[in-house]
């Protein structure tokens, strides 16, 4: 029995016309998407900011040999943001950005940007948001710490080595200079973001209350962070908390990668359990790397949650012209 030719093509073009119709709605899918914002033509460079300041005026130690080398800006493209990125870091450093006297609350945090350890985002995770907490009368300083995957390839950097000890530097530093910076050497901070969020955790569980005897006065500081906020942070497997771990905020968005969220509210438990303070924000919306970005989200808000969670610890004045609205 002869099959009829038109009703053996029948599922052929049928087919043809379902994978066409794939392609096309695909192809249409595609159209509608927005292209990423293109790379500028001009040359990729930090926005303007205070002067820096080393960590160690010779250099890191047992680097002393690679402070002189310069840092280097290339831009980064994301699918809907191009941003400049730092990286080929060996001069640790912190930038200072210091409130009005008249709106100064005495407390100060140290910001260390992320990056995934390859480079610092300079910009939404750096010095805008430094100049965001000065704006509210908290004290700034923003971490440039050295990237144990350098985007400038050959690092010889370590995370819990090399980058914990930049962190631990940095409160040891803004302790010493307290009294010139019109700080409170007990309501010192630390926040990173996502790769600086580890290096802010590391410095929670690392600390020491300084050398005594030690040549270098720095050193004599306790390198002890008096809270911590870690914003979407990565979180070293050595972290285990307990009763003496800072006062810590946490916050993330739920679109970010699913650990993030896993991860930050079980950490929330165990500082709950270890009796440690502690104050946790899962926003819907954001993804990753929001930072200090205006977007119309309400993840855009962590930074005043931040100074309502500090005042209820008695980290700020309440009220006044630091006041977390705005």
């Amino acid at each position: 029995m002869h099959k009829h030719p038109l009703k053996t093509l029948a599922p052929l073009c049928a087919g043809a016309l379902t994978s066409l119709i794939l392609l096309s709605s695909a192809a249409t899918l595609d159209a509608q998407a927005p292209a990423p914002p293109p790379i500028p033509t001009t040359p990729a460079q930090e926005e303007a900011h205070p002067p820096s300041i080393p960590l160690w005026s010779a250099g890191a130690p047992g680097f002393e040999a690679r402070k002189d080398e310069a840092e280097r800006v290339d831009w980064r493209q994301e699918p809907d943001i191009v941003f400049p990125v730092t990286f080929n870091i060996h001069n640790p450093s912190i930038t200072p950005f210091l409130p009005p006297a008249d709106r100064a609350t005495g407390a100060a945090i140290i910001i260390a940007p992320g990056g995934g350890h390859m480079f610092l985002t300079m910009d939404r995770e750096g010095y805008d948001a430094g100049q965001w907490f000065a704006d509210h009368g908290v004290a700034a300083f923003v971490l440039k710490y050295r990237l144990a995957h350098d985007k400038a390839g050959g690092s010889v950097y370590r995370v819990d080595v090399e980058a914990q000890a930049d962190g631990l530097r940095a409160l040891r530093l803004v302790r010493s200079r307290a009294a010139e910076w019109r700080i409170d050497p007990n309501r010192i901070g630390i926040l990173g973001f996502s790769a600086g969020g580890e290096v802010a955790a590391l410095a929670g569980i690392h600390y020491d209350a300084g050398k005594p005897d030690s040549a270098d006065p720095v050193e004599r500081e306790s390198s002890k962070p008096d809270y911590m906020a870690l914003i979407y942070p990565g979180l070293p497997q050595s972290l285990k908390v307990d009763k003496n771990t800072p006062q810590t905020f946490l916050a993330c968005a739920y679109d970010d990668r699913p650990t993030m969220s896993d991860g930050l509210a079980n950490l929330y438990i165990a500082l709950h359990r270890a009796g440690v303070n502690a104050e946790l924000h899962i926003y819907n919306s954001g993804g990753h790397g929001f930072g200090v970005r205006p977007r119309s989200l309400a993840v855009t808000g962590w930074t005043s949650r931040v100074l309502e969670w500090m005042v209820d610890r008695g980290l700020l004045r309440s009220g006044g012209p630091q006041s977390p609205s705005g």
